[in-house]
């Protein structure tokens, strides 16, 4: 019976890292792609230049090149995503990638002028770059997780 109650939480264990694992490459190939789109880079431009790394990219390349390279970067990280499935090498190098990425694009949080707003006494910002919380722990999880 404990054998059985145990084999039950390794297989939703595995489940639910699975569809975590293919959640985070879902959305870093689609958000990816995204970037190759003339909105997208004109939404990501204000993140980028007031950002104390990356303020000065748009100084050699343009504002579309800058959001394209972005976005290489995120189909790469999910294609390694895809593949540590397979291959469980890739997980250390999709989990750096990740941790790299999302600690990035977390502190344009606090580095992006007018981004935080107050509506009706509760501090909001742009949700969309609140799920970067949990691609973070996650990256931190397979970068541990290195069978």
């Amino acid at each position: 019976m404990v054998g059985t109650v145990q084999e039950s939480k390794n297989q939703l264990t595995r489940i639910g890292y699975y569809i975590s694992l293919f959640g985070a490459a879902l959305i870093l190939l689609w958000i990816g792609i995204f970037k190759f789109t003339p909105t997208e880079a004109a939404a990501i431009k204000p993140l980028v230049e007031n950002h104390f790394l990356t303020f000065f990219v748009y100084k050699i390349i343009s504002v579309q090149a800058v959001s394209n390279l972005i976005g290489v970067i995120e189909i790469i990280i999910a294609l390694l995503l895809i593949f540590s499935a397979k291959f469980a090498v890739l997980k250390k190098y999709a989990g750096i990638g990740m941790i790299v990425t999302f600690l990035v694009t977390l502190s344009y949080l606090f580095t992006t002028p007018g981004i935080w707003k107050v509506v009706d006494g509760v501090p909001v910002t742009d949700f969309f770059i609140l799920k970067d919380l949990m691609l973070l722990g996650f990256g931190f999880m397979i970068v541990q997780n290195n069978k």
